[in-house]
């Protein structure tokens, strides 16, 4: 999501309170933030509303921003968020429906395409890493989702290079071991 330096100037003015440049942000970065929503959840509904979530923490939280890195890599990280948020309340809601139902299942691998299947394998996978060891996860999201440098993972959460190349490479063995052979 590489953004111009005239999106970049209207995040530094709506992180000041410029309501005007928080609009005008807003309409120019949907686009962007649907694109990267939908390449991180398979169904296209659920990357709207992912898309949704997205635009209203950035109008929420925009005066968090403080302009140390590029806006472009705080929407990323916001972004992400936000798409792997709404497939935990997805997957959520979707379990209290089936309770009353039938057993929650695997989507039919007939109705879902390989690569919608793999990234919900993957997605829960995630959710996995994130609740046994959530810095390896903030350091791969940052890393495979985002995809920021190496060097901008160990700026973004503060620790040294090493440190963050490491965590990647523990999380990548650890997402495989969740997926299992299927995927290596």
């Amino acid at each position: 999501m590489a953004l111009d330096e005239l999106t970049e100037e209207l995040a530094r003015s709506a992180a000041a309170g410029d309501h005007r440049a928080l609009g005008e942000l807003l309409r120019r970065i949907e686009p962007d933030v649907m694109r990267h929503c939908a390449r991180i959840l398979p169904y296209h509904q659920d990357a709207e509303e992912a898309s949704q979530d997205t635009l209203l923490a950035v109008a929420r939280n925009i005066g968090r921003f403080e302009g140390r890195a590029r806006f472009s890599t705080w929407l990323h990280i916001v972004t992400a968020n936000c798409a792997r948020t709404t497939y935990r309340s997805l997957k959520r809601r979707a379990a209290e429906q089936s309770s009353d139902e039938l057993p929650m299942q695997k989507p039919d691998v007939r109705r879902v395409s390989v690569i919608a299947g793999s990234r919900l394998d993957l997605l829960d996978a995630m959710e996995a890493l994130e609740a046994d060891k959530p810095d390896l996860a903030q350091a791969l999201v940052l890393r495979d989702i985002v995809q920021l440098d190496y060097n901008e993972v160990a700026d973004q959460l503060g620790i040294p290079l090493g440190t963050a190349k490491s965590r990647i490479h523990q999380a990548r063995k650890y997402v495989q071991g969740v997926l299992g052979e299927d995927y290596r």
